[in-house]
């Protein structure tokens, strides 16, 4: 890791600055967004539509080429909704884009580039207007969703599961396994009886954790 040679001084008014800014601009984007928030170069952060709703301890990270793009696309205005739960972590990349309603549980990570939709958002035949059906996505706690794999409508993924780097998700995924491939199946059980370390430990002391 590249050390960070900017004087003290320098870094504290830059967090400080990138922390106002995540208020100013992303706060009033969202219906909520939790305390103890880490946003990475807030300004390459889209949230766009209505109900978007973030839990607190959430880390974004936006790059200028990756940015972070949630968005509702209601049938009907103020129709559809994103809720995202605590301690989640939203690689550069990260694109969630729901029709009628999508939820990430607590303490879910995704890693660069996953995208979660519920929708097709036009038919086959005709392009013009997108299914009656609604097929919400429920995304269960602590779930990790490797690099680029994409989670298709009406999926549920159950907790703790694994999703591999360029899986495609289209069918539920139950907890406590690792799928893989396109489309995605189990290629491994995880044994619960062994517990999880998760972003909620981590996360469990925010106030002491912002200031090591």
């Amino acid at each position: 890791m590249r050390q960070d040679q900017r004087p003290y001084w320098v870094k504290k008014a830059y967090l400080k600055f990138r922390y106002w800014y995540a208020e100013h601009f992303l706060r009033p984007a969202c219906d909520e967004l939790g305390p103890h928030h880490t946003i990475m170069k807030p300004w390459h952060i889209s949230i766009n539509g209505p109900n978007i709703r973030i839990g607190k301890c959430v880390t974004l990270i936006g790059e200028p080429n990756t940015p972070v793009k949630l968005g509702v696309w209601g049938r009907e205005p103020g129709q559809g909704s994103i809720t995202v739960g605590d301690y989640v972590l939203m690689s550069p990349g990260t694109r969630i884009s729901a029709s009628d309603e999508i939820t990430i549980g607590d303490g879910v990570m995704m890693a660069n580039s996953v995208y979660i939709t519920d929708c097709d958002w036009h038919g086959i035949y005709d392009r013009t207007e997108r299914s009656e059906r609604v097929t919400p996505v429920h995304v269960g706690n602590n779930v990790w969703l490797g690099d680029h794999c994409v989670v298709l409508k009406g999926v549920t993924i159950g907790e703790n599961s694994v999703v591999a780097a360029n899986a495609i998700v289209t069918k539920d995924v139950p907890a406590n396994v690792v799928v893989a491939g396109n489309p995605a199946r189990v290629v491994k059980e995880l044994d619960p009886e062994r517990g999880f370390t998760t972003r909620a430990d981590f996360f469990a002391e925010p106030v002491k954790q912002a200031e090591f």
